[in-house]
């Protein structure tokens, strides 16, 4: 029998919850309940291990349905079937029905007998019934039509002048740009001859083939419709932010490796290296719909709506984790795949199978699927072809939640090359580089989005290879030249040893690289520059320290707050930040104090939600807010720099008020731990985040009041040129190098000087070379960067001379624009 587990804050209301789903089956289903902490004063809250044990005490091969509240009860479900084993893990379910009316649907459809599927269709269904006795129509507002036929049309012609015209990111921004307007926006490719498809449709504007050099002409119908072409207009014109100097196709070698020989396959070549390693084969199995004939339409369309969100939490996490492996940029490949799950034509489509035909959910998602990946096949532009790896990468993802199947990952024990038909995107970017030494595909092309990622993580790829490799015995050893798109089998010793030397020359220089990333950072005239390093974690230090940083500029600790029932104690701090300073001994490590809130809360802090939390309670406005939270933090790192060299930074410093606030906080930390003879660094340097403009302005009074200044680039570009960095309509504005951006630095650091204080700058602009000379010429003392960043950053420091660095940057800053400084540095 199926059983049911009650997730909840609250033990009372799980109990009550409890005895009446018991009642409703006289207690023929198994149920339990994991609720409440053991805190007599702080009795609300979850615990991952308690969910853990409730699924355990009722585990059956039937299935167990795990239902909860809001908040913690979300993330302590998750963290609980970590304890699970593999075979246990299939056969547990997290719905995201609601508690009560969830629960009391499962317990009967259980009691019937209904298998696991059936019971969580009929929580997930739960409110139908309520919703019609209240008479409120429970179908989604979002994919009906709105008439804008009391409004003119207006129409604007636009060149497409971006490299690769509108390819999945572009795309994207178009989508999301039409999407924030009323008006009803259509856009027709003229060069092309297609008829004028919807904006708001992510499928619809990538198959219009737009290449560079296209026409388009873009309609809006509706009140605010100028205001939106105004906007499409920006985004095209400024060639929806991509920098194409920086564009290169991908290196293909034009010199043979060696002869053909036995055993030698040709592809194409997609990512540069050698790899040479056992055979291991992976492909997910594809999942394929069976149709039937649904009575419930609506409980159909629910099911899938349930399993779309989850799809999207899926993806979302997926965009985070892109985004600190290959950067923002490559990692907007999965902002596409969250637009594919919105695009309103496709749902529609699926609506209707649904309801006109009462198609199960998971037949009409694959049916629509289908016919968009065969208007990406249709498209005369390879490139664009290409595109259908994604929309079959988020069908599948969608199809497997809705069918319950499996989407293990890949786990090796040993390093290896990965053989498969192909690779999607969400397939590539789970790969970790020390074991997948290499890939070799049957399908695919250098540029795949797939094939993208494999170069930005260093992954050798060769791609399109003869089938016949798909049956080759897992632990054959294989060898790939991604730079020449060759192969090798069981290669003999001269094609091995070849293959060898050449891997063994590029490690050599990689080898030669970071030893010189071990050298200081001095520029050609003398002037040492500190390279440190931006860390979030444990295990960053050591990465950081092996790239050749100096010490660490920025330790993130929100990892320390994030995904946990409570906050961390005092010991469990003390415990992280030992462990780091004793790695670094006695280089610097500058600990910022938490920096949560708004945009990043946290699930244990009943906060009140924000119309625009980039502009709420963050930062240091958080902590002061929470002296708790925050006095816990300060003892854990003042007791932790004691023989090592820590320093304390206070981040979203807007007024003197603030700092001194925090001060007076520190002040009475240090107090109580002299009265209790617990030791720490009495001259610990307390330094502030240099984010928004008003630090800026009141940067000689801040200068008095700390030690040292840290310029964070990321949020300080957004708030001087008041662009949301996370919005694809005013992202371009968002340019650290815009010339506002840098005369803001340029203050800053002569403020500091003449306080006779140092400025160091750990946004992601240190990280770019085009940066570099303009950031020496304004006089920063100290740059912080992600670890893979610090030798490309020395070496070029070392190129450079401070007077050369000093007259680029006073030309930068009588410049007009970002696109200006960037052509300046090129």
């Amino acid at each position: 029998m199926i059983g049911i587990v009650i997730v909840s804050h609250s033990k009372q209301l799980a109990l009550g919850v409890q005895e009446l789903a018991a009642q409703m089956v006289q207690g023929k289903v198994p149920l339990a309940i994991a609720a409440g902490i053991d805190d007599p004063e702080n009795p609300l809250g979850t615990d991952p291990m308690q969910v853990y044990q409730a699924i355990a005490s009722i585990f059956n091969d039937d299935g167990v349905l795990v239902l909860m509240d809001l908040g913690s009860a979300v993330m302590s479900a998750e963290m609980a079937l970590d304890f699970l084993n593999p075979q246990q893990r299939e056969k547990v379910h997290l719905c995201a029905a609601p508690l009560v009316e969830g629960a009391i649907a499962a317990v009967v459809a259980a009691a019937a007998g209904h298998n696991i599927q059936q019971v969580i269709t009929e929580a997930q269904s739960a409110l139908v019934a309520k919703n019609t006795l209240l008479g409120i129509d429970s179908s989604p507002a979002s994919v009906i039509p709105t008439s804008h036929a009391e409004f003119p049309t207006k129409e604007i012609h636009l060149t497409v002048n971006n490299r690769l015209g509108l390819h999945a990111r572009p795309a994207a921004q178009f989508v999301t740009t039409a999407a924030q307007y009323q008006a009803q926006i259509k856009v027709r490719n003229v060069t092309r001859g297609t008829d004028a498809v919807r904006g708001d449709s992510i499928n619809q504007v990538a198959t219009l083939g737009v290449r560079q050099g296209h026409e388009l002409v873009i309609t809006a119908t509706g009140i605010d419709a100028d205001a939106a072409l105004a906007a499409l207009e920006v985004l095209i014109n400024n060639n929806f932010g991509e920098d194409d100097s920086t564009f290169a196709p991908p290196v293909v070698e034009s010199t043979e490796v060696s002869p053909a020989s036995a055993g030698e396959l040709s592809g194409i070549p997609a990512s540069p290296g050698v790899a040479i390693a056992p055979v291991v084969h992976y492909q997910l199995p594809a999942v394929t719909a069976t149709q039937y004939h649904v009575e419930d339409a609506e409980a159909e369309w629910q099911r899938l709506q349930i399993a779309i969100a989850t799809a999207q939490q899926q993806i979302q996490t997926l965009f985070s984790q892109a985004s600190l492996q290959i950067g923002d940029t490559e990692a907007a490949i999965f902002v596409a795949h969250l637009l594919f799950l919105e695009d309103p034509v496709l749902l529609e489509a699926v609506r209707s199978r649904i309801y006109d035909h009462h198609l199960n959910a998971e037949a009409a998602w694959q049916a629509v699927v289908d016919e968009v990946a065969s208007s990406y096949h249709q498209l005369e532009d390879a490139y664009l072809q290409e595109r259908v790896e994604d929309v079959v990468d988020v069908g599948q993802r969608v199809l497997r939640l809705l069918t319950g199947a499996s989407a293990s990952a890949l786990e090796l024990t040993e390093p290896a090359i990965l053989v498969a038909s192909d690779l999607t995107p969400s397939d590539t970017i789970g790969l970790d580089p020390s074991k997948v030494l290499g890939i070799c595909t049957t399908s695919g092309s250098a540029t795949s989005h797939s094939a993208i990622i494999a170069r930005t993580l260093g992954i050798p790829a060769v791609l399109g290879v003869d089938p016949g490799i798909l049956y080759l015995e897992d632990g054959t050893i294989m060898a790939l030249d991604g730079g020449s798109g060759k192969a090798w089998v069981e290669p003999e010793a001269d094609i091995l040893s070849i293959l060898e030397a050449k891997r063994e020359a590029w490690q050599t220089a990689q080898q030669e690289a970071l030893a010189k990333a071990h050298q200081p950072a001095i520029t050609r005239d003398g002037k040492q520059v500190s390279v440190f390093a931006n860390i979030g974690s444990i295990a960053d230090v050591q990465v950081a320290l092996a790239s050749g940083a100096e010490g660490v500029g920025l330790l993130r600790t929100e990892f320390l707050y994030l995904g946990r029932t409570s906050a961390p104690t005092e010991e469990e701090q003390l415990a992280v930040y030992q462990a780091i300073a004793q790695v670094l001994d006695q280089q610097p490590l500058i600990i910022r104090t938490l920096d949560v809130g708004g945009d990043k809360p946290l699930p244990y802090i009943q906060g009140v939600p924000e119309t625009n939390p980039f502009l709420g309670c963050r930062g240091i406005r958080f902590c002061l807010e929470h002296p708790d939270i925050f006095t816990t933090q300060l003892r854990a790192i003042l007791r932790a720099s004691t023989g090592h060299n820590i320093k304390i930074m206070l981040p979203m410093i807007a007024s003197i008020t603030e700092v001194r606030a925090a001060k007076e906080i520190l002040n009475e930390v240090q107090r109580e731990l002299r009265q209790a003879a617990i030791p720490f660094d009495a001259n610990i340097q307390l330094g502030i985040m240099i984010e928004v403009p008003a630090a800026v302005a009141i940067a000689d009074q801040l200068a008095a009041e700390v030690d040292f200044f840290s310029i964070g680039t990321n949020d300080l570009s957004q708030y001087v040129m008041a662009g949301d960095r996370n919005n694809p309509r005013v992202a371009n504005l968002t340019d650290a190098l815009h010339p506002a951006v840098l005369r803001m630095i340029q203050r800053t650091v002569k403020v500091a000087h003449d306080a006779g204080i140092w400025v160091g700058l750990c946004g992601e602009l240190a990280a770019e070379t085009a940066a570099t000379a303009i950031l020496l010429g304004l006089g920063l003392d100290e740059l912080s960067v992600n670890p893979q960043a610090i030798p490309i950053l020395k070496q070029a420091i070392a190129q450079l001379s401070i007077s050369q660095s000093q007259a680029i940057a006073a030309s930068a800053l009588q410049l007009d624009s970002a696109e200006q400084v960037r052509q300046l540095t090129a």
